[in-house]
Formats: C-alpha cells, sequence, structure tokens
C-alpha cells in the first residue's frame, strides 16, 4: 500500500521519482543536519557562558576584594597599633584613654566609611564614631552583656581568639545595618578587645552586588554558606556568626535538589583549597538549568557565587542565520551537499569552536580570520574580536589585581607613617640578607635607635610633632645609610637598622655618626618651629649563628645601657669572643659610609 502510494505520488517519471528521493534524502540530511548544528550551539553556548562566568567571578571578586581589602588591612594595622594595645590593657588610665581616643579617630577618618567602633573585653565597653562626628565629644556608646542576644555576635567572634572576621549585622542600639569587619586585638594570647569599622549593607549590595547585567546574580557567602549579601535583601542572613546552621539562610536553599547541593559545596571546597581557580557547573535552580561559577576571596574568608541565565545572556536568535545557510545550501547543491557542506559549513565551525576552546583556556584565539560575507565570515571575525576584546579584559584585570596585590603587600611590609620598613618587614629582610651570607660568614651590626625623651615631645608639642619627629628621624636614617643596610621602624619611637659586613669600629663610627647628625640638626616642625632631637643607641655584632631575637636582646641590653648613662650616645655591646681582628679590609668602606653620614649632617 505504501509502494502504491509512493507510485502515485511520483509518477511515471524516473526523474520525478529522482527528484522525491533527493527531496527525502534533503530532508533527512536536513533534519540530521539541523540536530548537528543544534548540538554545536549548545556546546559553544556552554562553552561561552562558561568563558563569561569566569571572567564574570573574577570580576566580581576583584570588586568585592576592592571594596573590603583596604578596609580588612587597615583595620588590621588599628589592631596592631601599640597605642590601642596599651588602652585596652588600662581603660582607666586617663592618659591612655586620650591617646586612645586620639588614634581611634585618626583610623576613623582613614575608613572609607569613616566609621569606627572600639571593643574593651574587660569592661564589655562599646565606643564608636560614625562619618558625621556624632559621637566625637563622647564615643563611649554601650556595655557589651553576655547574656544579651543582641551581643552574641562580639562574644562568638571572641572565641576565636584572633584574626579579622566579616558579620552582616543590625545595631540594635545605634540602628545600623552594616557589613561589620571585626577585628580582635591579642597580646601574648590574651584577647584584649575588638576594633574595627563597617561598610553600608545597601552600598555595598548597590556597588558590588547588584549588577547591571541582565541574567547574571553575584552572591556572596561566609564559609558555611550563609548568605552575607545578594540583591534581594530578604535573603541576606544577619547574625550568621551566632546562629546554628539549621537556623542560617544558605545559598543551598537556592539549590533545587540533594545532589547539586552536594555539587556546590564540592565547588566550594575546591575553590578554597585552590583560590586562583573559578569552579563552574550547571545546576538546577527555580526550576531551571543555571550556570553556576565559584570563587573564593581568601583574604576575606568568603564565597563570591555567580549566578548566569544563558538563555538570556546568550540569544540564540543569533545562531538561527547558520542554520537558514545550511538549509539554503542543501536545497541548492542537491546529493553533493553532504560533502559540500562538511567543507564550507562544518570545517569552518570547527575552527571556530577550537578558537572558543582556546579562548576558554585563556589564551588568544589562534584562528585567522574567515574573510567570507556570509553569517560563518562575520561570526568568526566576531569571535576574534571579541577573543581580542577578553584578552584585553583580562590582561588589564591582571594587571589591577597585580597592582592591587602589590599595594596589599606594601602596607603589610612598611610602616604606615614614615614609610620604611616595618617589624614584619625588617624581619623578612633579615632572613633574607642572613640567607645570602650563610657561606660567606660575614659579620653584620645591629643597631637598636630610640629617640631620647619622646614621651616629653608628645607632652608638650602634642602628638602631631611626635609624628614629624617620627618622620624626619626615618628619613635622616634612610638617607644617611648605605644601600645594603636595612632601616626599620620597631616600634613607637624605636627604629631598627642591621648593618651589612662590618667591624666593631666601623659599627661604632657610623653608630657616633648618627647620633651627631642628630645632634647638630634640630628638626623643623611644620609650624616653623624648631625642636632638638637627641638619639641614643645601643649597637651589637651579629655572628652567623646569633638569631634576630638573640641580636636584638644584645642591642637592647647596650641600649639600655646608653640611657641609663644619660642618653645621647652610643654603647656598643661587648661579646667575650675575639672577633675579626684585621679591619683593613673593612676601613675603606666605614670611612666612606661615616663621610657620606657626616656630608648629610652638614
Amino acid at each position: 500500500m505504501v509502494r502504491s502510494l509512493f507510485g502515485r505520488l511520483a509518477g511515471p517519471s524516473l526523474r520525478t521519482r529522482v527528484l522525491w528521493l533527493v527531496l527525502a534524502a534533503l530532508v533527512l540530511v536536513g533534519l540530521a543536519g539541523w540536530f548537528a548544528v543544534n548540538r554545536i550551539i549548545e556546546s559553544l553556548t556552554v562553552q561561552f557562558g562558561t568563558m563569561i562566568a569566569e571572567r564574570q567571578v573574577q570580576y566580581d571578586r576583584y570588586r568585592g576584594m576592592a571594596a573590603l581589602g583596604r578596609e580588612i588591612s587597615l583595620a588590621e594595622t588599628m589592631s596592631r597599633s601599640p597605642v590601642v594595645l596599651d588602652w585596652l590593657a588600662n581603660e582607666q588610665d586617663e592618659e591612655l584613654r586620650a591617646r586612645g581616643l586620639a588614634e581611634m579617630e585618626h583610623y576613623r577618618t582613614s575608613f572609607t566609611d569613616q566609621s569606627v567602633f572600639l571593643i574593651v573585653n574587660a569592661s564589655g565597653n562599646y565606643y564608636f564614631n560614625d562619618a558625621q562626628n556624632s559621637y566625637g565629644d563622647d564615643p563611649y556608646s554601650y556595655t557589651l552583656r553576655p547574656n544579651l542576644e543582641r551581643d552574641a555576635w562580639y562574644y562568638a567572634t571572641r572565641e576565636r581568639r584572633e584574626g579579622c572576621h566579616l558579620n552582616v549585622n543590625v545595631d540594635d542600639v545605634l540602628k545600623l545595618t552594616k557589613v561589620w569587619i571585626n577585628c580582635l586585638v591579642n597580646r601574648d594570647g590574651e584577647v584584649l578587645g575588638m576594633v574595627g569599622t563597617g561598610l553600608d549593607l545597601s552600598a555595598f549590595i548597590r556597588e558590588v552586588v547588584d549588577l547591571p547585567q541582565p541574567g547574571v546574580d553575584s552572591i556572596f557567602v561566609d564559609q558555611g554558606g550563609a548568605v552575607q549579601a545578594h540583591r534581594d535583601a530578604s535573603l541576606v542572613d544577619f547574625r550568621s556568626i551566632t546562629k546554628d546552621i539549621a537556623e542560617r539562610t544558605t545559598v543551598f536553599s537556592l539549590v533545587d535538589n540533594v545532589e547539586d547541593m552536594a555539587l556546590l559545596r564540592a565547588m566550594m571546597n575546591g575553590a578554597m583549597e585552590s583560590p586562583d581557580e573559578i569552579r563552574t557547573a550547571m545546576l538546577t535552580m527555580g526550576g531551571m538549568p543555571r550556570l553556576v561559577g565559584v570563587g573564593y576571596l581568601d583574604h576575606i574568608g568568603w564565597y563570591n557565587i555567580t549566578v548566569m541565565d544563558l538563555k538570556t545572556i546568550i540569544d540564540r536568535r543569533i545562531f538561527i542565520p547558520v542554520g537558514l545557510a545550511a538549509i539554503a545550501i542543501l536545497l541548492a547543491v542537491g546529493l553533493a551537499l553532504s560533502w559540500i557542506f562538511r567543507i564550507v559549513v562544518l570545517n569552518r565551525l570547527e575552527k571556530v569552536e577550537g578558537g572558543l576552546v582556546a579562548l576558554r583556556e585563556g589564551k588568544r584565539a589562534v584562528m585567522k580570520p574567515d574573510r567570507s560575507e556570509d553569517e560563518i565570515g562575520r561570526l568568526s571575525r566576531t569571535l576574534i574580536e571579541m577573543s581580542d576584546s577578553i584578552t584585553e579584559s583580562r590582561l588589564s584585570l591582571e594587571s589591577q589585581v597585580r597592582e592591587r596585590t602589590e599595594q596589599l603587600q606594601s602596607l603589610v611590609n612598611l610602616d604606615a607613617l614614615t614609610k620604611i620598613y616595618n617589624c614584619r618587614g625588617f624581619e623578612e629582610k633579615f632572613v633574607v640578607q642572613r640567607r645570602r651570607e650563610d657561606d660567606e660568614n660575614r659579620v653584620n651590626g645591629l643597631m637598636l635607635i630610640d629617640i631620647d625623651n619622646f614621651k616629653v615631645v608628645n607632652d608638650t608639642a602634642g602628638h602631631s610633632a611626635g609624628d614629624q619627629v617620627v618622620i624626619e628621624v626615618a628619613r635622616r636614617l634612610k638617607a644617611a645609610l648605605r644601600r645594603v643596610d636595612v632601616c626599620a621602624r620597631w616600634g613607637g619611637d624605636e627604629f631598627i637598622v642591621l648593618v651589612h659586613d662590618c667591624t666593631p669600629q666601623g659599627l661604632s663610627q657610623i653608630a657616633n655618626a648618627l647620633t651627631e647628625m642628630m645632634r647638630q640638626m634640630p628638626v623643623i616642625l611644620s609650624d616653623g618651629e624648631p625642636l632638638s632631637v637627641t638619639i641614643s643607641i645601643g649597637a651589637a655584632l651579629v655572628l652567623a649563628e646569633d638569631s634576630l631575637e638573640m641580636a636584638t636582646e644584645m642591642a637592647d641590653a647596650a641600649l639600655y645601657r646608653a640611657k641609663e648613662d644619660g642618653r645621647d650616645r652610643v654603647v656598643l655591646f661587648e661579646r667575650e669572643m675575639a672577633l675579626c681582628q684585621d679591619a683593613d679590609d673593612d676601613a675603606a668602606d666605614d670611612r666612606s659610609v661615616t663621610q657620606a653620614i657626616d656630608s648629610e649632617a652638614v
């Protein structure tokens, strides 16, 4: 019956039958080609979407770090301030209180939000001031109580003993909703209190989370998955640190099934293990497939999760011309289309796909531009242009991330006031220099330098004048010493210098030249008033087997002796063992250093 029906339709002519067979073959080939193109489009969409997701996660991470990284570093610096440590250890001392409040105000003006808080652990007193200086006259706000739910965040954070921790919270007393940066103040293992600042939650969501791109949602969560920032503020989990896991609003509640929840957790764990890598996967959220990218902000301890709707981001209609072109070619060239289609369409699409794969791997698309004016040619050139644009964007982002990393590194190793090395920076330089000189068995010198009667300067001329004195002493020391020598701020008014390859006589000459330089030239304050400043120096020779702790103990003992003998002098720590009897080889270098210091003094 089927053959009879086909015979009536085809007619007696062989040409007609062949035409029908060709048409049938074209339909079959067309259907097969349509499904093949559909699969390619699906693959390209996922690959291209994955690349976009990785770049978006990197961008979101950079925005999050830009908004929070500087504030955390500044809060960490405040938590290590000697003035803050002294005040928290003795809150009732009026002089320490005045200095502590001044230090607190100094940091307040440096924070982006221009707000700052300080908590004394011993009393539970909470001090706060905002950008309007509303509490400038009396920053005391209230006293924390362990039995109050509103204060549970502090005691939960205190249990962590050290470090800085973020918490999205509503302060019921101050009526403020912020992303709070809480840095524990710790001395010798004892928690003295907490300092920090806050960022307005609405502003943070508006600037970092509420992206203008349609089809893209950016979410920030903590290590437990609790939502800390979301475009929908109702999903934000406030006071996460005080809640049980079952009570938190987590990102896992946005995923539809248990398998995807486990996959999302695995992606988060992988991102934490390798913070430089972005994890992506297709998950079902709200009944729809979504491409999810996960990155880890290691300095903050948060994850940034980007959820993308590929149908919204990539309009599949842009691929329609490719399918129509394939159908038109099939109808035009008949049975030969299968061969021509492979050469004209599929091979070219494979090159495009290869370029996209290279782009996904972080390389520039290595395909030659297709000069034809059809859809594939335009798509090829568009993808090359897109590859160049993405490559430029990636290089620019990498440059910004590298620059930001260098800035953060400089904040860690440099003293904020004097711009010379701090304790940490000096310790690293000491280790590096000693490692270089292990095989040479050289003797170095270590000087501890203390500004004489510095407290009197602060009390009489003010802390601003004291800062100017510290800055000027640091500048003179750095200018007078050689490049191979290392100068750092060791404490409030104390400096430390590592003198490379010296003798006892050379070390004494250098130290005496430094004291003479300070003695001859007064420090000119910002108001034009000269201020006579002298220094006391304790010096010690450092042998190859001496540790930094041992070297500083020797120099500190010598410095103590210099202060006991009346200050404004140099005392060299005497060792029982004999050192380098012949100093002729080092005399010329020591004399050149002394001459350079004398020139600076003149």
